[in-house]
């Protein structure tokens, strides 16, 4: 028979072995919470999920009702400026464009738009013509008093600085009327390019005087004539200041130079229609005149004698 000592009570056997099933069973619950929990997926399993490290986007995530921003790579690029690519510089024509000579005035000869300035030979110039009483025929260009009083003032821009003295001009007006005149004054503005006042004897070769302001169109014209040119030196000339002035010149006169030691000295010109030569360079000297169509005379022997019109034996020739 065993001893009392070494055996448990069946009660004691019975509540021992419920505790260890209930124990048991705790653990196994306990196993499966642990295994539904959503952090709690193997390794593989979420390393198979997640994408690779190189590809994740590290631009934050966007909010409802919003765009993600690109990250820098996806940034796109920005489009070409509209703005025109800067100009390749170039060196000017020496020569102005043909486009910019009037429309009504054909391009010269060449060799003569240098020399001739605003009065182009052959061209056919637009305008007014107007009025005035020319008296004894004299003007701003200082040639004196003259029987004949077909005679005009040329507009101020055409004038220019007396080129225009001594050309002769041929007006028509629209009634198919022309006349011949030749230019001794100057019209001051506000007369405007391609005006001209005529004397009143040579408007009334266009219309009746009462017309007043009448649509004309002239030309330079190249005269027959048997005169020669004659020159004048100013009031006031001597060996150290001298004023120079050609008279009876067919064709308007472009220069006028006088002999020096080291060649020909070109003089200034001014409005009242004298070549002046300040220090009395070249005065009492051999003159050389260039007319607008580029030919020129050589004149000797014409002494200083203020106000006195002497006469030479030369002529431009007719164009």
């Amino acid at each position: 028979m065993a001893s009392h000592s070494r055996r448990r009570p069946l009660r004691e056997r019975r509540t021992a072995l419920v505790l260890a099933v209930a124990v048991a069973a705790v653990g196994v619950l306990l196993s499966l919470v642990m295994a539904l929990r959503p952090d709690s997926e193997p390794n593989a399993v979420r390393a198979a999920a997640e994408p690779a490290a190189g590809n994740r986007s590290s631009a934050p995530a966007a909010t409802p009702g919003q765009k993600a921003k690109p990250s820098p790579k996806q940034k796109p690029k920005p489009k070409p400026s509209k703005a025109s690519p800067t100009p390749t510089t170039t060196t000017p024509s020496a020569r102005p464009s043909p486009t910019g000579a009037p429309r009504s005035a054909p391009r010269p000869a060449s060799g003569t738009a240098s020399l001739a300035g605003r009065i182009q030979p052959k061209a056919t110039y637009k305008g007014v013509a107007t009025h005035y009483d020319a008296a004894d025929g004299d003007g701003a260009c200082l040639y004196g008093p003259s029987p004949d009083l077909m005679v005009a003032a040329m507009n101020h821009t055409d004038y220019e600085t007396s080129k225009a003295c001594g050309a002769h001009i041929l007006v028509r007006a629209a009634n198919g009327a022309s006349v011949t005149v030749r230019i001794t004054n100057e019209c001051p503005l506000p007369c405007a390019p391609g005006q001209l006042d005529l004397s009143k004897e040579a408007f009334a070769k266009l219309a009746g005087l009462s017309a007043g302001r009448i649509p004309i169109t002239w030309s330079l014209l190249s005269p027959s004539t048997s005169d020669t040119v004659s020159i004048r030196y100013k009031t006031g000339s001597s060996r150290h200041w001298c004023g120079i002035q050609a008279l009876g010149h067919r064709n308007p006169l472009a220069r006028l130079e006088v002999k020096t030691g080291s060649g020909w000295s070109r003089l200034t010109r001014t409005e009242y229609n004298y070549f002046l030569s300040p220090g009395g360079t070249g005065c009492g000297g051999a003159l050389r005149l260039t007319d607008i169509y580029g030919e020129q005379l050589t004149v000797d022997g014409i002494t200083i004698r203020p106000d006195a019109v002497q006469p030479t034996r030369v002529q431009f020739a007719r164009h």
